[in-house]
């Protein structure tokens, strides 16, 4: 299996242009969601945040956004890409090695191609911290990617099941579970949203 867990591997990717999991623009699945009004603007941290594309689309809309990405390539490009007109932070750094005072800091956690691209064998280490990372009361928004049958990674196969029993065993409660009519090309039938909220102390 490939060094996934090597910020090496994918400034390697960005550099050859080995980036599958960029679509150059934002999400729709969470474009949609973002303009819905359903969502009140907070803070937000964006794991696995590559070019940024979701992180700049709360970002317009009031969200308190920090975008976090382990790879040196992804966060200059993300910075080249900046909005002056979107105050957004953007970190490199280890997803698994956030700062202390970081924890229960985010209303929100976002994500879509990042569990799909750690290591399998650090699911549960991702688990605990998505759970220490939100408030009580927050929201983790996921995009379940690529769901199925297939063998081999990054992206390595994702079963929504993954997330949602241990985030169960951790506090949190089913918000939503859809396959999107609004997939890109290419994807649809192969992701699920997932929406959790971590329920109130």
């Amino acid at each position: 299996m490939s060094d996934v867990n090597s910020p090496s591997f994918w400034e390697e990717s960005y550099r050859q242009g080995h980036t599958g999991w960029d679509l150059g623009m934002p999400t729709p699945v969470f474009q949609r969601l973002a303009e819905s009004g359903k969502f009140t603007p907070g803070k937000m941290l964006v794991v696995c945040a590559g070019r940024g594309y979701d992180a700049r689309l709360f970002a317009r809309l009031g969200f308190e956004v920090t975008a976090v990405d382990f790879a040196e390539e992804a966060v200059k490009e993300m910075q080249a890409l900046d909005d002056p007109q979107v105050k957004m932070e953007v970190m490199q750094a280890d997803l698994f090695d956030l700062p202390v005072f970081m924890e229960e800091e985010f209303d929100y956690i976002l994500e879509y191609t990042c569990f799909c691209a750690i290591d399998p064998q650090r699911r549960a280490e991702y688990i605990q911290g998505v759970s220490s990372l939100l408030k009580p009361g927050g929201f983790y928004i996921a995009l379940a990617f690529p769901i199925g049958g297939r063998t081999g990674g990054p992206p390595f196969v994702v079963s929504p099941d993954e997330l949602i029993s241990p985030l169960n065993e951790r506090g949190f409660e089913l918000v939503l579970r859809e396959v999107p009519d609004d997939s890109v090309p290419g994807r649809e039938g192969i992701e699920e949203l997932i929406i959790l909220k971590k329920k109130p102390n």
